[in-house]
């Protein structure tokens, strides 16, 4: 009890991360042509827009990716108070992130972007609390 309390604030950002990234992998995975259309259409006068296929993969395999460190980290904070695979998540997130923070602005979706820096803010903040 006394690692969760010393931890708490890790393992909270871990927590959201996770449920993050678990609800958007499941998003694109239980929708997948769905998504395909959505994003072709909203990347339609991008450069982009032939490249959707592999990016969504690419995207779905990274969030899987967060998601699977995300449990992993908590785990192993809670049982060890071994940090690694926490501050992997969160710096997986960033990269994430980051990758969609460019979709938006090559898209110009400046409010999706600056919704992306509320999350940004928050794995950052996990980076540097878990280093």
């Amino acid at each position: 009890m006394q690692t969760i309390l010393n931890y708490s604030a890790e393992l909270l950002i871990l927590s959201f991360l996770s449920i993050t990234f678990i609800m958007s992998f499941y998003d694109k995975v239980s929708d997948w042509k769905g998504q395909i259309l959505f994003l072709k259409q909203y990347f339609s006068k991008t450069f982009l827009v032939n490249l959707i296929p592999p990016i969504l993969v690419f995207v779905v395999l990274l969030e899987a990716l967060i998601v699977v460190f995300s449990v992993l980290g908590i785990y192993q904070l809670i049982t060890f108070q071994v940090k690694l695979y926490a501050h992997i998540t969160c710096l997986l997130s960033c990269i994430l992130l980051l990758i969609f923070l460019l979709g938006q602005r090559i898209a110009k979706d400046f409010d999706g972007a600056r919704n992306i820096t509320i999350y940004f803010i928050v794995a950052v903040f996990g980076a540097y609390l878990l280093q």
